[in-house]
């Protein structure tokens, strides 16, 4: 058996949950819900479960204006483009910056988590960022991205 190689793992996984959270923004453009709505909620007879009023700021950026769906959107391009490296990031040091992805995914998953569409991909970058970070602590290092450094055409 071999040694289980933790950011190679957490780049997959991580991959996956940028996807699903590109792809739940879009979704959360057309169906737009606060997912946590449902806490200090008003029920009506006709009309269902009102939100609290309390949650006004998070019905403006995610109901009425879509910003919350639009940030995340824009992070889970960039966590693709570093995990899956255009050419233009191999071989620097923000392609080799385990830390910068922890970063990235935890901001990710506190975006995602706010919109109905971007619960599954909020639990799976916390998963990616949770085996990151065991990847920091067993001193994992990027090999592929240590052969290229200073070779930015020809990674």
């Amino acid at each position: 058996m071999g040694k289980l190689i933790w950011h190679e793992l957490s780049r997959y996984i991580s991959l996956t949950a940028s996807v699903y959270a590109v792809w739940a923004s879009f979704w959360g453009f057309f169906f737009r819900k606060f997912f946590w709505d449902f806490i200090g909620g008003i029920l009506r007879s006709p009309g269902g479960l009102q939100p609290s009023p309390k949650f006004a700021l998070f019905i403006n950026v995610i109901v009425k204006y879509p910003i919350v769906q639009i940030g995340t959107m824009a992070l889970g391009f960039i966590i693709i483009a570093l995990e899956y490296p255009i050419p233009i990031l191999k071989g620097t040091a923000i392609f080799r910056s385990i830390t910068l992805r922890v970063v990235l995914l935890i901001m990710q998953a506190a975006g995602t988590v706010l919109f109905y569409q971007g619960t599954n991909a909020a639990l799976w970058s916390l998963i990616a960022a949770m085996f990151y970070i065991r990847a920091l602590t067993l001193k994992e290092r990027m090999e592929e991205a240590i052969k290229h450094k200073g070779r930015a055409g020809q990674a």
